[in-house]
C-alpha cells in the first residue's frame, strides 16, 4: 500500500513527539510519596489491682463496703486498671498465702488484703514478691512494699452510742461482737462512752460470737441480747442478722460498716458508715505516677472515711442535732473521745483526768470501759 508524503509527514512527527513526550517524563523528577502515617503510641497495660475479702460481697456489712470501694477505683480510672477480688477467704495463714501468692503471680501489681488475720500471710507473699505492693487492713506490721491502713471505726461506734443513750428505755445496751482483739473491744468501748454522755444511766452488754461473718451465731447473739432487757443494740460483726433480728423483736438496731436500712426499716436506727473510696482511689493513683510508698494510716471523721449516716426517719430530730454537735467536737479537736478521766469496769484509771489516750494506747485496748458488763475474753 501506498503511503502518500503528507502521511508520511504526519506520522513521523506523530512519533516523534511521543518520544519527546516519552524523554520528558523519564527527566522529571518523580512525585514525593505521601508521608507515612505516624504510628500510635502503643497503649499501656492496665494496672492490675486485686482485694482479698474475708467475707461474701453480699449488699452489707465490711465486705459489701471495701467491694464499694473497689468499684469507686474503677469508676475513677476506668480502662486504666482492672481489678479482681476473691471473696470469703478464711484468715487462716495458708489459705491467705494461697490466694495472695496466685493473685501476684497472676501479674497484680497492688493487693489489698482487707482482714486483720491476713497480716503475716501478707508479710510472707510481700517479702517473696518485691515489685508487688501490698496493702494491709487493720493490722500493724508493715515492710518496704507492704502498708497498712485502717478506719477510726470507734468514732461511728462512738456517735451510735450518743444516738443509742437517748433511745433506750430500759437503759440496757447491747453489743454482738466478732472477735475479741484490740479492735473491737475500742469499739464496744466507745460506744459505752458515747451512750454515758447522753445517759449516765446506761449499761452494755456484750456477747462474742468469735466470728466475722456468721449470720447464725449473730441471730443468737442478739436474741440472748434482747432476752436479756437490751432495747438498743450495735454490732461489730459483718452480716445483717443483728438488724434482721431487732426488726423481728422489736427493738433498734444500728448497721455497721454499711447502710443496712432494707433489712429492717423500722429496727435501723442508724449506720457507721465506712468509705473506702476515697483511701483505695488515692493509693491505686499513686502506683500509676510512681508515687507509692509504704506507711500507716489510720483515717476518721475529718477524712470522710466514717460517719453515722442512714438515719430511720422515725428518730427524734433532737438526738441527730446531739450527734452532729458531738461530730464537731470530734473533728475539731476540742472535746476529743478518749480524754481522761476514764476507768475500766473494774474501778482502775486507765486514762488519768484531762489526759488525752494516744493512738498506741488506743491499739493496745484489752479492757472493758466503766459500764461495760463481764471480761473481755483471754
Amino acid at each position: 500500500m501506498r503511503v502518500s508524503r503528507r502521511a508520511s509527514i504526519v506520522m513521523l512527527m506523530t512519533i516523534t513527539a511521543a518520544a519527546l513526550i516519552a524523554c520528558g517524563k523519564k527527566d522529571e523528577p518523580a512525585p514525593a510519596a505521601a508521608p507515612a502515617a505516624a504510628a500510635a503510641p502503643a497503649k499501656a497495660d492496665p494496672l492490675k489491682v486485686a482485694f482479698v475479702y474475708v467475707g461474701p460481697v453480699g449488699d452489707a456489712g465490711w465486705t459489701h463496703a471495701h467491694d464499694e470501694g473497689r468499684k469507686a477505683v474503677e469508676a475513677k480510672y476506668g480502662d486504666k486498671v482492672k481489678t479482681t477480688f476473691v471473696e470469703s477467704v478464711p484468715e487462716s495463714a495458708a489459705d491467705a498465702e494461697r490466694v495472695m501468692r496466685q493473685l501476684a503471680s497472676d501479674g497484680n501489681k497492688l493487693i489489698f488484703g482487707t482482714t486483720f488475720g491476713y497480716m503475716e500471710a501478707m508479710l510472707k507473699v510481700a517479702k517473696d514478691f518485691p515489685d508487688v505492693k501490698f496493702e494491709h487492713a487493720t493490722g500493724f506490721k508493715t515492710a518496704d512494699n507492704l502498708a497498712q491502713y485502717d478506719v477510726r471505726t470507734y468514732e461511728g461506734a462512738y456517735l451510735a452510742g450518743v444516738a443509742a443513750g437517748k433511745l433506750t428505755k430500759s437503759n440496757k445496751l447491747g453489743v454482738v461482737a466478732s472477735v475479741p482483739i484490740p479492735e473491737v473491744v475500742r469499739n464496744i468501748d466507745a460506744f459505752t462512752l458515747g451512750a454515758q454522755s447522753s445517759n449516765p444511766k446506761i449499761s452494755t452488754r456484750v456477747v462474742w460470737t468469735n466470728a466475722w461473718f456468721d449470720p447464725g451465731k449473730e441471730r443468737e447473739a442478739a436474741t440472748t441480747l434482747i432476752g436479756q432487757g437490751v432495747d438498743v443494740l450495735m454490732q461489730n460483726t459483718d452480716s445483717a442478722a443483728v438488724v434482721q433480728t431487732a426488726q423481728e423483736k422489736g427493738v433498734y438496731a444500728f448497721g455497721w460498716d454499711s447502710d443496712m436500712t432494707s433489712y429492717g426499716p423500722k429496727a435501723h436506727a442508724a449506720a457507721s458508715v465506712i468509705n473506702w473510696g476515697d483511701y483505695y482511689s488515692q493509693r491505686v493513683g499513686q502506683v500509676l505516677d510512681g508515687t507509692w510508698k509504704t506507711g500507716t494510716v489510720w483515717l476518721g471523721l475529718k477524712d470522710n472515711a466514717i460517719d453515722l449516716k442512714a438515719f430511720n426517719p422515725d428518730i427524734p430530730a433532737d438526738i441527730k442535732t446531739a450527734v452532729d454537735a458531738r461530730k464537731k467536737t470530734i473533728i475539731d479537736g476540742s472535746a476529743p473521745i478518749w480524754k481522761g478521766p476514764i476507768k475500766d469496769n473494774t474501778g482502775k484509771e486507765v486514762v488519768a483526768k484531762d489526759a488525752v489516750a494516744d493512738d498506741g494506747f488506743l491499739h493496745g485496748i484489752k479492757f472493758y470501759v466503766e459500764g461495760v458488763q463481764g471480761k473481755v475474753p483471754g
